[in-house]
């Protein structure tokens, strides 16, 4: 058992994460070239039929659930790609992950974050040992 697999509300990019989100990051990277990102947004599926991904991972492309991504390997310095090809912006994207507006996400970074609120396994407030 990962001693970081119980942090609530994250999935860890790991080692088990990268081999699972290969050919999705591959994809994501693969729009970094202008041609590729041009026959993406004229037929979506069609371009994501020629990578090796799950159905579950294409269909989180396709809907642009990055929360899904991430928990099908994703990283979201790779998934940043989609959104750019979407002309959208990272803050965007992390307010989307949030659940909140731009500018709610924006007021809430500037003002110093999300506050720390302690789960149950750790009522003090401080990190739990060896995470």
């Amino acid at each position: 058992m990962k001693t970081y697999g119980d942090i609530p509300g994250t999935t860890v990019f790991d080692a088990e994460q990268s081999r699972k989100g290969y050919h999705l990051n591959m994809f994501c990277m693969s729009l970094m070239k202008a041609p590729n990102r041009e026959r993406f947004k004229a037929n979506e599926r069609a371009y994501l039929d020629e990578w090796p991904m799950t159905e579950e991972q294409k269909l989180a492309v396709l809907a642009r659930d990055y929360n899904g991504m991430l928990v099908l390997g994703g990283n979201v310095y790779f998934l940043a790609k989609i959104f750019a090809t979407d002309g959208k912006s990272f803050q965007y994207a992390a307010a989307l992950m949030t659940g909140m507006s731009q500018e709610d996400y924006a007021r809430m970074m500037l003002s110093g974050g999300r506050p720390y609120e302690p789960c149950e396994a750790d009522k003090h407030g401080k990190p739990k040992e060896g995470v």
